[in-house]
């Protein structure tokens, strides 16, 4: 934790190289039992895989990226589950080599050199919840 005030603590993730950022961010929320948040962070990472959610079908369509990228953006946020267990979501942009980028829903990533995480907690609670008509859960404010 690097600040608190007026109930908000901010936090700082700086992941090594070799960490999977998703499941990192995911259990230090869980660890911490931080119940709303929102986050950012830059940095790189070896290969990753982010989606594309197709309405539709109601399902994610994974887009690998097997090469060195830099994270140009990531942002999520964290909320409770029908589960009552805290739950990430995260997009990213991901940077290639030619200067063309790429990005999605952040399923997976491989940290390489680092990924430096600034992650907010909210005092109130969030509620994400399914929702069977669009086929994935979404924040409900009136939860």
């Amino acid at each position: 934790m690097i600040a608190e005030a007026e109930g908000q603590k901010t936090y700082l993730l700086v992941l090594e190289p070799g960490e999977e950022a998703f499941s990192s961010i995911a259990n230090f929320a869980q660890r911490e039992t931080i119940r709303a948040a929102s986050l950012t962070a830059l940095g790189a990472f070896e290969r990753a895989t982010v989606a594309w959610f197709d309405v539709a079908t109601k399902d994610y369509v994974k887009i690998p990226v097997a090469e060195q990228v830099e994270v140009l953006s990531l942002v999520g946020d964290i909320a409770v589950d029908d589960e009552g267990k805290s739950s990430l979501h995260a997009h990213v942009v991901l940077g290639l080599r030619d200067g063309s980028v790429k990005g999605g829903h952040l399923l997976e990533a491989i940290v390489r050199p680092t990924l430096e995480v600034t992650l907010t907690e909210s005092p109130a609670h969030l509620r994400r919840k399914k929702r069977p008509e669009l086929g994935i859960a979404l924040i409900d404010p009136g939860a």
